[in-house]
């Protein structure tokens, strides 16, 4: 395994404007997000139209709407996902883990966990890493993929880059910016260390903050292979509009 060092001397931010993804790639990197607190069904329903409509990868919903959306979803090829540990990541790890395996009989197919936050910066590793692997274990045991929310923004470069070697050693399947509920989303700056952490073994999913079709392209140039964003038909009707010009 590379050391920190060596990573964070090898990241560098992409240069230049990016170019503008073609429609069918921007939409299979979207995972439509809905996680606020005063979400309802109908909400949640109109989420998964929107989905199926663009094609997007997968919506993800809070824990007691999962069940609607993979209902709704069945046989669209979009996936179901939602949240463990959100927003906080300081659950007990039991607590994370049991929820992550009852959103997966529920129907979630994917799941974004936040790390605990608290003891990546105490420097306690393996508390991190442990935490991980249960949340890892249960997803794996239901067919699901593991997401690992590091909400970058409470982290130093260096921390972000061990968090995201923890992440990888404990079973995940994807990196992840932020909450979107953090002091700042996602930037291109961290996406680029995060990328050049995980080598291509991982996903790596930008989240917070993504309104716009050119942080998205920014985004997608720089490393994210995935992007949270609750504004995913307006960024695809900026697209398609920019395609008509």
């Amino acid at each position: 395994m590379d050391s920190v060092a060596a990573i964070l001397s090898r990241a560098h931010v992409p240069d230049g404007e990016p170019p503008l993804p073609p429609p069918q790639d921007l939409a299979a990197a979207v995972d439509h997000t809905l996680l606020r607190p005063e979400a309802v069904p109908s909400d949640v329903d109109r989420l998964c139209q929107e989905a199926v409509r663009f094609g997007f990868a997968a919506v993800c919903v809070n824990p007691w709407l999962v069940e609607r959306a993979a209902s709704r979803l069945a046989g669209t090829g979009v996936r179901a996902g939602t949240v463990a540990g959100f927003p906080l990541g300081a659950d007990l790890t039991e607590t994370k883990a049991e929820g992550a395996r009852r959103a997966v009989a529920l129907g979630a197919v994917e799941i974004d966990m936040v790390m605990n936050i608290g003891a990546m910066k105490a420097g306690d590793n393996r508390k991190v890493e442990d935490d991980i692997r249960a949340v890892a274990g249960a997803c794996t045991a239901g067919g699901a993929r593991l997401k690992v929310i590091l909400e970058t923004a409470l982290l130093t470069d260096a921390e972000t880059v061990l968090a995201a070697l923890l992440a990888r050693e404990a079973g995940a399947d994807f990196v992840k910016t932020s909450t979107g509920f953090g002091p700042a989303g996602a930037t291109v700056a961290d996406v680029s260390l995060l990328a050049e952490a995980v080598g291509g073994t991982l996903g790596v999913k930008a989240s917070g903050g993504i309104r716009t079709l050119a942080q998205a392209a920014a985004l997608l140039h720089a490393g994210a292979t995935r992007l949270g964003t609750s504004a995913g038909v307006r960024i695809m009707e900026a697209l398609q509009k920019e395609g008509n010009q």
